[in-house]
């Protein structure tokens, strides 16, 4: 696209805590001009859906969109949307397409739902293998702009898989590497779970489970660290890079090809947690933030390929 996709984590509607409009949206954003973001008042992309929007991934090769959706009551969904035909990507064109007439309902965006040998999943929380690998469906959106009800709400769960803590996404490797922080019983999960890596693969609509961090052997093989991953990023060198949203101490943990976990760095300077970890275009640099009071590191390496001990 050229541009920056920025999401609203919210859903609150106009009337609530003192705001003035309905919240929910993802917004395009030009990184290289600002006189075009001066230019054009912020427009919300509502062919993308209002409901608390977490992390957006891009196929380059069809401008699909995939978002995450961090949400309870009932727990969230994993999304995709589809361009109308003729769309032709580039700066602004997403913009452009929003406030052309019908743009708020523009292409197609539509909701997960997750077979295992013809046996519907409900959760992902349900998968608790390494390797566990579902057929995917998707389901139109009937209201996009949840007008009366959350988008979520919209669907049995017999329609759907759902997932608590939706959080960041990445796209490498011809897909897309989604994040489940966490599942808990008492949040309507299928199963609990202390972190789930998942992998879209749209050339056969297949979703393969990467790593997961179990309640109790995250503490057994990794002293201090809780799991609860947030963001993600894919590492040029192999493997990706997690970072930790704890209530204690907050670390960036790596993840080997083979699905292997380790610790490669801790936040010493407060209890905020990391986020946005990216590497250079060349992979010498990873950079990262700590989110309060908001700053950036940049890690040098060397950077290794990483492999299971």
């Amino acid at each position: 696209m050229g541009t920056w996709l920025s999401c609203e984590e919210t859903e609150s509607r106009a009337g609530e805590d003192g705001r003035t409009k309905n919240h929910g949206y993802v917004f395009e954003v030009d990184p290289a001009s600002r006189e075009a973001n001066l230019r054009a008042s912020p427009i919300p992309l509502k062919f993308l859906g209002r409901y608390s929007h977490e992390a957006v991934a891009v196929d380059p090769s069809s401008t699909f969109i995939y978002l995450t959706e961090d949400a309870k009551d009932p727990n969230g969904l994993y999304y995709r949307w589809a361009p109308p035909s003729g769309f032709t990507p580039g700066p602004g064109k997403l913009h452009e397409l929003a406030t052309s007439d019908g743009g708020d309902v523009a292409g197609r965006l539509q909701a997960m739902n997750c077979f295992e040998n013809g046996q519907h999943i409900s959760d992902l929380s349900e998968a608790t293998a390494v390797g566990t690998r579902l057929q995917v469906q998707w389901v139109d959106v009937p209201d996009r702009d949840a007008a009366e009800r959350s988008v979520r709400e919209q669907f049995d769960d017999e329609q759907v898989t759902r997932s608590y803590k939706l959080e960041g996404q990445w796209w490498a490797d011809d897909g897309a590497y989604f994040v489940a922080s966490f599942a808990r019983f008492r949040e309507g999960a299928a199963g609990e779970h202390n972190g789930q890596v998942w992998f879209y693969d749209p050339s056969d609509e297949t979703l393969t489970l990467k790593t997961i961090f179990g309640i109790d052997a995250v503490a057994e093989q990794l002293p201090g660290v809780s799991g609860r991953p947030d963001n993600i990023t894919v590492s040029p060198h192999g493997g990706f890079v997690l970072a930790e949203d704890s209530d204690g101490v907050s670390h960036l943990l790596g993840v080997t090809s083979q699905g292997g976990t380790y610790p490669l760095a801790r936040n010493d300077h407060n209890d905020s947690e990391f986020c946005g970890p990216a590497f250079s275009a060349d992979g010498r640099i990873l950079f990262v933030n700590i989110q309060s009071p908001g700053f950036t590191l940049a890690v040098t390496g060397p950077w290794d390929q990483p492999e299971d001990s």
